[in-house]
C-alpha cells in the first residue's frame, strides 16, 4: 500500500479516454515504449514523489515550485502511500484511476518490518484519505488489473505508477551487481535482499509482447530504462504488502 481500474471481472474501469496524438510515444501493435523522462529519487523514502515528477513531466505539467507547494498543501511527509500519489495527481488536474485490493490500511501490515515504524501514526491518516476520496474527486476502486489491461492502457500513450516489492523485482538489463537493489546508485546501503518486502514505486512505460517483457522507469536510477519479464513483474506487484496498487494516469484528451 505504501512506499518508505477495473471492476473485478470487467474492463470498464481501466478504459482510457479517446485517443490523441502524443510525441512521447513509440509503439506498434506488439511493442510500446513511451518516452517518460527519468527523474532520480533523492532519498530512500521518496521514490513515489520521483515517480510523480516523471509522470507530470511526461504530461508537461511539472514546475518544481508548484510541486513543492502541492507537497505542502497535501501535508505529504516521508511516508508516501499510493493514495497520496492519487491525491497529488488530482491536485494537478490529472485524469487518474487508483486500483487496489484494499480500500484503506491492512491491519496485518502492523507486524511487517517495512510498515511497523510508522504504522500507528499513519493508519488513521491513510484511512481518512480513502474515506474522503470520492467527495474530493480522487478516483479509487477496489479491482483486479490484468496484464492485458496494462498493455491496453500503455498502447494509448498513457502510463501507470505501480507499487512493487523491490525484493522480488529483477531488471534484465541492469548489471548483476546492482540489479537486485533499487538504491545502490544513490549511495544507500543495499537492503533489498534483507527482508521479505520492500515497497518501491516504479513508472510502467512500455511492453514487448513477443519477448513477454515490460519496460519501466526505476527512480533509483537516472541513466537507464529497466526491463523485466511479465512473470517477474506479476510476482513483484502482487507480493503481500503492495495491495496490488496501480495508479493509472491518462494523457489529457
Amino acid at each position: 500500500m505504501k512506499n518508505p481500474g477495473q471492476p473485478e471481472g470487467g474492463k470498464g474501469a481501466v478504459q482510457p479516454p479517446s485517443n490523441q496524438d502524443n510525441d512521447n510515444r513509440v509503439y506498434s501493435c506488439d511493442h510500446v515504449q513511451l518516452k517518460v523522462p527519468l527523474i532520480q529519487q533523492s532519498f530512500h523514502w521518496d521514490c513515489g514523489l520521483a515517480c510523480a515528477r516523471m509522470v507530470l513531466q511526461y504530461l508537461k505539467l511539472l514546475r518544481e515550485e508548484d510541486f513543492q507547494n502541492a507537497i505542502q498543501k497535501l501535508h505529504l511527509t516521508k511516508s508516501i502511500w499510493t493514495i497520496d500519489l492519487a491525491y497529488l495527481m488530482h491536485h494537478f488536474g490529472v485524469q487518474h484511476r487508483f486500483c487496489t485490493q484494499t480500500l484503506g490500511v491492512d491491519k496485518g501490515y502492523k507486524n511487517q518490518s517495512f510498515y511497523r515504524k510508522h504504522f500507528d501514526a499513519e493508519e488513521n491518516r491513510v484511512n481518512q484519505l480513502f474515506a474522503q476520496a470520492k467527495s474530493r474527486g480522487v478516483h479509487v476502486e477496489k479491482c483486479t488489473v490484468t496484464i492485458q489491461d496494462l498493455q491496453d492502457h500503455l498502447s494509448q500513450g498513457h502510463v501507470a505508477i505501480v507499487l512493487v516489492n523491490a525484493v522480488v523485482l529483477l531488471c534484465d538489463l541492469c548489471p548483476s551487481r546492482v540489479k537486485y537493489c533499487c538504491f545502490l546508485p544513490i549511495g544507500q546501503k543495499c537492503f533489498c535482499r534483507s527482508s521479505d518486502y520492500q515497497g518501491h514505486f516504479i513508472v510502467l512505460c512500455g511492453y514487448n509482447k513477443s519477448s513477454g517483457s515490460l519496460f519501466y522507469n526505476n527512480p533509483g536510477y537516472a541513466d537507464r530504462l529497466c526491463r523485466t519479464s511479465v512473470t517477474n513483474f506479476e510476482e513483484s506487484r502482487r507480493s503481500y504488502g503492495t495491495d496490488e496498487d496501480i495508479l493509472f494516469i491518462y494523457v489529457a484528451s
